[in-house]
């Protein structure tokens, strides 16, 4: 009835006649076939021979109400299907894990199959929130909370047990972990529209204030002209001007560049955050100013195509030991960057910072809000695509003049 193909997959919806229930019926599922291998995916509908075949034509409300059931289904498998392919990464394995977690019964499984399949796609970092997050649901509930039990009264509990010893904010994104699933268990039939839990007039997400961690100029200066005895002190405050010139770049993504990434005198880089979760990835260009230069000729590797542009990753960690090289290279940053930050009576100053400053310092020169979302790599085609395509080198190396204009 639903058949469509892509890339060698096949996936369609049919009556799996190998074994009948009880009463005679057959299971309707969605098949997918990929090098000569079949999958089935069930779509909790059972129909007979006779009832299959008179449901492509027949147009009784019944008939249309199980087809619109079987679309739906065959619908959440193909978006599946279609992401992964989109990645490159498609496999059984890594549909069954997508899948799984919305096919699931419990919360706890469908978070446990969510953190297998960013281990295999290498998040770590969004793979650990979610497993503090499965820790935190179980501390509350226990470890086998069906979906059905997930209602507007169990958030709301949850919420005032989780805020007793957490913030608003981090409350708010575990939150939206949970929504996530329940987003594709209902997409899956898991659960019903009625059941569904989140949204106006149900549970509402709170989220806490929104801090303003963008400097001043004159601060950018006095951090720009600080100078310490200590040289360990001096290398992290100068690789924290170089995150705020390189577009507030990622800690991640910085420790990742490496020579072959410089051309024509600018850095070209995909942000880790986006390359495996978005269909068009956007390279982001940076210029490199002079500061920049010197930065990379003082604490950087010797300037080989391959060899990455500052001396921590070797390139045969594994991607765990690749994020906990990143936090203590986050965490050194921002401990010597609170000593700078105190100093100076400037207050805490972090990795974040610099991004946030980044953008407020471009906002209030007056480049456009759309040049600064492509800048910081964001891919909500509302604030980009919608507006203009890539900028000029010419744009860009305005944009990075402007970023030191206080010098």
């Amino acid at each position: 009835m639903n058949k469509k193909q892509r890339d060698g997959v096949t996936v369609s919806s049919v009556l799996d006649k190998r074994t009948p229930n009880k009463d005679g019926k057959f299971p309707v599922k969605v098949k997918v076939y990929f090098q000569k291998i079949p999958k089935y995916y069930s779509t909790g509908i059972c129909l007979t021979a006779e009832e299959w075949e008179r449901l492509e034509n027949s147009k009784s409300r019944d008939c249309r109400e199980i087809k619109a059931e079987i679309e739906k289904s065959f619908s959440f498998v193909k978006q599946n299907v279609d992401e992964l392919i989109d990645r490159g990464s498609f496999s059984f394995d890594t549909l069954n894990l997508r899948l799984g977690r919305a096919t699931g019964s419990t919360l706890n499984d469908a978070i446990r199959a969510k953190i297998e399949e960013l281990r295999n796609e290498e998040r770590i970092g969004t793979m650990q929130f979610y497993q503090c997050t499965l820790m935190m649901v179980e501390e509350f509930a226990g470890k086998h909370i069906e979906f059905s039990a997930i209602t507007v009264d169990w958030l709301k509990r949850c919420e005032r047990y989780w805020l007793k010893t957490r913030k608003v904010s981090t409350v708010g994104m575990h939150f939206r972990n949970i929504r996530a699933l329940m987003n594709e268990a209902k997409r899956a039939g898991t659960i019903r529209e009625a059941q569904y839990p989140f949204g106006k007039d149900k549970f509402e997400i709170k989220t806490g204030e929104s801090i303003k961690k963008g400097l001043t100029q004159e601060q950018l200066k006095e951090i720009f002209n600080y100078t310490s005895d200590n040289q360990t002190t001096n290398r992290y405050k100068d690789l924290w001007i170089f995150i705020y010139l390189c577009n507030g770049i990622n800690p991640t993504d910085m420790l990742k560049l490496k020579y072959s990434d410089i051309t024509d005198n600018e850095i070209r880089f995909v942000r880790q955050k986006t390359e495996r979760t978005t269909r068009n990835r956007k390279e982001i260009r940076v210029s490199v100013t002079p500061i920049m230069e010197s930065i990379i000729k003082e604490w950087g590797n010797p300037p080989q195509s391959e060899n990455y542009i500052f001396p921590y990753l070797k390139g045969d960690e594994t991607a765990e030991q690749r994020k906990a090289l990143t936090r203590d290279v986050v965490k050194r940053i921002n401990k010597r960057m609170k000593k700078i930050g105190e100093e100076l009576g400037i207050g805490s100053i972090t990795t974040y910072t610099a991004r946030h400053t980044f953008a407020t310092i471009l906002k209030r020169s007056g480049v456009a809000i759309a040049s600064i979302s492509e800048s910081l790599g964001h891919t909500d085609v509302r604030t980009t695509d919608a507006y203009l395509a890539s900028f000029e080198k010419k744009e860009r190396d305005k944009n990075a003049a402007l970023l030191t204009s206080f010098l």
